[in-house]
């Protein structure tokens, strides 16, 4: 099918952003909890192209553009809930006590405005004229192919359909078993390692290990080095010779990795993102210039003459939206710091502008570039968000110095914190959206627009959820909070990290051992290139020092996994088969994890389905284990067979 007989399709149509509207709903307020409950949150493009296909089924003219653009909505907004990894710090420093719904709502909605257009010269740059495997984007495609290909009764695509389903059903079921406790999906296990103590933590779900067979393996054994130089070097090292806690191993080793390693991560990721730029600068500087000829050919032609493919936001447009959107940044900034800069107020805010435009701009490429190389789940932008607060506090303490009341700086730096945050989540999801529009041929300005209305959806539902959710369980450390209540672990470090800056006892230390190991690994990946052996990517280091082990492991797995099965017949409907399978096991956990997620959220259990106690945990322990060892094989074995 040619790329103009598809533009002449549905696409960009009422339908399909209320639809993606509505799916906001539900992604937007699960990602929320889980995000604040346990630090992570799920990419939600596939679910919702899956639903997306399940409903725009039933009505007339429904194209693939238009389920295409369903999932571009709904996965704007289900990412933009990543906030929840900044806001909370407010309520925890004691300067907000709920979440002001207007003031939230544009902090939210203006960073991740900036985040789409800051994004859209980069589309050539990352996406067209690039190698980057974008896994979800990737699978996205794939789902919404085979399910519209399917649906013209292709029998190939039939088998690609077969193959996501029981990658998809083998995946919920698993977790079902999980939710039950019938299996355990986490297990861990501490223990001294010379005169340290370290660990291990795998993670049995599906989703990991597709993740792993997507990003292949380059991205994977760059990850086992970051694992092992986090929990077989760092982590004993840094406990060697300390007392062990009344909670025993597991509490030294986690207090170790939480408040030294994940800062030499921060750092090997700060240094490799700088890397980066430098890398993709001739490639971005080349994109603007292709975004500023089609400009010129658009308004030479009246925009006809350009290929499908070309059009994007023109770059005029783009240009006057980031100037706008920084007006009523300002505004917000004003308020919210009120006196406490004295005079000095006019500078603090000229240079506060300037950072969240230059850093935009920095963020933007360098999460789309992490986000192409191992995906958007496993894109660490709380690294980011470390690094924003770092800049954005050292910019006060630069203009104003020592202040006798740090609170409303601290503050201050969080708000600045949080628009910048909103870049790097939309621009981390945005490219991946791109790369699904590429593959199966959409209009780029049409999806630019539809994340434009997701961005528009997620804050509009996000300050609610929020204020739900704190006057339901508050957050730790919050005075009045109760047992039940939420850790918010990426707030509360990164406020941490603003507090600690702007009093002066922040400890800079591990950070500059990760600036020093960063810029070796990136030296080793270089060697490694230039002797044509297997890259090390330095920010997949960086990631699997910075994530824990639980996030990380199981993708070193996959992608082990994604490489001997694509080397046991080297055919392109194999490798195919391979992929859709490894996009079923994202499709299969995403689904369950929001329905799970509703009834969590819903019933205030955190383990609603649990059917029996910990007596059992040996059993599902070593018997789960067994059956997802047992049951991705047989989902390999089976994806092999539809191929042939």
């Amino acid at each position: 099918m040619t790329q103009e007989s598809l533009s002449s399709r549905s696409e960009l149509t009422v339908r399909a952003i209320l639809l993606g509207g509505l799916i906001t709903l539900v992604f937007t307020a699960a990602n929320v909890y889980l995000g604040l409950k346990v630090g992570l949150t799920f990419a939600t493009s596939i679910p919702a192209a899956v639903i997306s296909m399940a409903v725009l089924r039933w009505f007339s003219g429904a194209s693939i553009l238009e389920n295409n653009i369903v999932q571009t909505v709904a996965s704007a907004a289900g990412t933009l809930a990543a906030i929840c990894f900044v806001l909370p710090g407010l309520v925890m420093i004691g300067w907000w006590h709920d979440f002001p719904y207007w003031t939230t709502a544009l902090v939210t909605g203006l960073g991740g405005i900036l985040g789409v257009l800051f994004s859209v010269p980069l589309r050539r740059a990352l996406v067209t004229d690039s190698p980057l495997p974008y896994p979800e984007g990737v699978a996205a495609a794939e789902v919404l192919k085979v399910g519209q290909e399917s649906g013209e009764g292709a029998e190939a695509n039939s088998r690609g359909l077969a193959a996501i389903v029981t990658g998809s059903l083998v995946s919920a079921g698993f977790a079902l078993l999980g939710a039950l406790k019938l299996a355990t999906i986490e297990s861990s296990s501490f223990f001294r390692l010379g005169r340290g103590v370290s660990g291990f933590n795998p993670a049995f779900q599906f989703a990991l290990l597709g993740v792993g067979h997507l990003v292949g393996l380059s991205v994977g054994v760059a990850m086992l080095v970051g694992i092992v130089i986090a929990w077989g070097a760092a982590v004993p090292w840094l406990s060697s010779g300390l007392a062990v806690p009344a909670g025993g191993y597991e509490d030294l080793a986690i207090d170790v990795w939480k408040n030294q390693v994940r800062f030499l991560g921060a750092g090997v990721i700060g240094v490799a993102a700088v890397w980066t730029l430098v890398i993709v600068i001739g490639p971005i500087v080349k994109g603007l210039a292709g975004a500023l000829a089609a400009s010129r050919a658009r308004k030479a032609s009246g925009g006809g003459a350009l290929p499908v493919e070309e059009r994007d936001i023109p770059i005029g447009w783009v240009g006057f939206g980031i100037l706008a959107a920084l007006v009523p940044i300002g505004f917000l900034l004003v308020r919210e710091l009120g006196g406490a800069a004295g005079g000095s107020m006019p500078l603090v805010l000229a240079g506060s502008v300037v950072f969240i435009l230059l850093a935009g701009a920095f963020i933007a490429a360098v999460c789309g570039y992490m986000a192409g190389l191992i995906g958007a789940s496993n894109s660490p932008v709380s690294g980011i968000g470390i690094l924003s607060a770092l800049g954005a506090s050292l910019l006060l303490v630069a203009v104003l110095g020592s202040v006798a009341d740090p609170k409303p700086l601290i503050a201050y730096a969080l708000i600045v914190t949080a628009v910048v945050f909103g870049v790097a989540t939309i621009s981390n999801d945005n490219l991946q959206d791109l790369k699904t529009g590429q593959l199966v041929g959409a209009t780029p300005w049409r999806q630019q627009v539809a994340l434009l209305f997701g961005v528009l959806f997620g804050a509009a539902v996000i300050p609610p959820v929020l204020n739900l959710l704190n006057a339901g369980y508050g957050f730790a450390g919050v005075a009045g909070a109760g047992k039940e209540a939420l850790g918010a672990p990426q707030a509360a470090l990164i406020s941490t990290l603003a507090q600690g800056v702007l009093t002066g006892t922040q400890q800079w230390g591990m950070i500059a051992n990760g600036v020093l190991l960063g810029i070796g690994l990136i030296a080793l990946d270089a060697l490694f290139g230039r002797m044509k052996l297997l890259r090390l990517p330095p920010l997949a280091v960086g990631i699997a020092i910075y994530l824990p082990m639980s996030a990380t492991l199981l993708v070193v797995v996959g992608a082990v996994c994604g490489w001997v099965y694509d080397r046991a017949r080297n055919d392109e409907a194999h490798r195919r088969m391979g992929v859709l399978v490894a996009t079923g096991f994202i499709v299969g956990e995403s689904l369950f994890g929001v329905l799970v997620a509703g009834i969590v959220a819903g019933s205030g259990n955190p383990e609603p389905l649990a059917l029996v106690g910990t007596a059992f945990h040996p059993y599902a322990l070593w018997g789960g284990a067994l059956l997802f060892a047992l049951l991705a094989w047989a989902c390999y074995r089976r994806s092999a067979r539809l191929a042939s």
